[in-house]
């Protein structure tokens, strides 16, 4: 499994919400949603994206901004434009004072559905990520990550968003897994452009001896792996492979498997037939009481807790222990 690929392995979101706009004037809008990621696409025109600790950056026709870690942002039309509206959490979309505006969770709602074809035309994808929020992605990238068109291409043109936002039987998967495709194609962009600095964690996929670690414990999680038995695996001493594992993955090999073993089994509890003890079995655990107990301590919550707000909105997230 390449780096790339282990990163976003799982992170995918349910209950995307989407707003097209197309403004037109002075405009500004701030956004307080808290999504742990979120992308802001210009398909026409060019805005101004302000993150809360940084430097409004300008983008252009085809260029991707991607927006982490949940602190608010402003997007406008120019740096100096007070903003008017707010985005806030769902997609509620209100007045600085709180009022209730049109909700930015209906799909393709404008602002100024007359705009010419010189005009601005701007999406925005507000990400509820499964499972929890993976660490690691948001501690590899700053606050604002600016894609250029030059770098890498949107793959959602304005045709193809004009027909997955058509209110028809499945157009919430529709939704959902444009905003993956968006991200994905995004991310790959942004680690594998020229110069790009990835953290070091990032190029131990390509080390002799933590890369073929990190292939045995994605391969086969369930399996009862110890620190001995891995390091026999990849011909490294233990003391070898623990020092060069935590230096490049940033923990221990078995905390490591622990917490993959934990992103997995919430994967597994959004299936409605999947037992806690069959899931504790398919992940490695030693039984129900065992992943009830190490779930709790990570998440907060409980499995069935995970699994009855999974089941009730499908876009509720446990809050992670660490980061």
């Amino acid at each position: 499994m390449d780096p790339l690929t282990d990163l976003l392995n799982g992170v995918r979101t349910s209950g995307a919400v989407f707003n097209q706009s197309s403004p037109s004037g002075s405009w500004a809008a701030r956004f307080e949603d808290g999504s742990p990621l979120a992308l802001a696409v210009l398909l026409r025109g060019s805005v101004w994206v302000m993150p809360q600790d940084g430097d409004p950056v300008r983008l252009g026709p085809g260029d991707v901004a991607v927006l982490s870690g949940g602190a608010p942002y402003v997007i406008a039309d120019d740096p100096a434009t007070e903003p008017d509206v707010v985005i806030r959490a769902g997609g509620r979309c209100t007045t600085l004072q709180g009022e209730e505006l049109i909700s930015a969770r209906t799909p393709g709602v404008r602002a100024g559905d007359t705009a010419g074809p010189d005009s601005t035309l701007l999406v925005n994808g507000l990400y509820t990520v499964d499972g929890g929020t993976p660490g690691r992605l948001l501690a590899a990238l700053p606050p604002l990550a600016v894609i250029e068109a030059d770098v890498g291409n949107c793959p959602v043109s304005p045709t193809a968003f004009e027909e997955i936002t058509r209110e028809e039987p499945g157009q919430q998967i529709l939704l959902d897994r444009a905003l993956d495709l968006m991200l994905i194609t995004a991310l790959r962009a942004w680690f594998t452009r020229p110069g790009a600095q990835v953290p070091t964690w990032y190029r131990a996929h390509s080390d002799p001896v933590v890369g073929p670690a990190l292939r045995l414990l994605h391969a086969d999680p369930a399996h009862p792996w110890t620190l001995p038995a891995l390091a026999a695996r990849t011909g490294a001493s233990r003391a070898n492979l623990a020092r060069r594992f935590a230096a490049l993955v940033g923990q221990p090999p078995m905390t490591y498997l622990r917490e993959r073993r934990l992103a997995l089994a919430a994967d597994l509890l959004r299936e409605p037939d999947a037992t806690l003890a069959v899931v504790a079995d398919r992940v490695g655990f030693a039984g129900a009481f065992a992943l009830s107990a190490a779930f709790k301590r990570e998440h907060g919550v409980s499995p069935s807790e995970y699994r009855t707000h999974e089941a009730g909105t499908g876009a509720w997230r446990p809050a992670r222990r660490r980061p």
